[in-house]
């Protein structure tokens, strides 16, 4: 038999955590990489987002909602990630048409 638990953990920190990863990786990226390049390198920061949150989400010690927390995490991530993407992107074309 199990007990329940009578103080369960937070189980959404590892989904903000990833989010602020997500974003910290889509800044570099678009600090560092070239230009015409930024697309490929935004879509290997997002295969190491997904990482990242795989790793968090089985670092909280709870099954029970994972699936649930996996998609909040990279579908955030994919989120955060397309809007930093999108800023960049329309940073790029005023400057080239200045």
């Amino acid at each position: 038999m199990t007990l329940p638990e009578l103080a369960p953990r937070r189980t959404y920190g590892a989904v903000i955590a990833t989010w602020v990863v997500a974003a910290v990786l889509a800044v570099v990226v678009g600090a560092l990489a070239p230009t015409e390049a930024r697309a490929e390198w935004m879509a290997v920061a997002m295969g190491l987002a997904f990482i990242v949150a795989f790793a968090l989400n089985l670092a909280t010690g709870r099954s029970q909602g994972f699936v649930p927390r996996m998609a909040a995490s990279v579908l955030g991530a994919l989120v955060v990630m397309g809007l930093i993407g999108a800023g960049l992107g329309l940073a790029t074309l005023v400057g080239a048409a200045v």
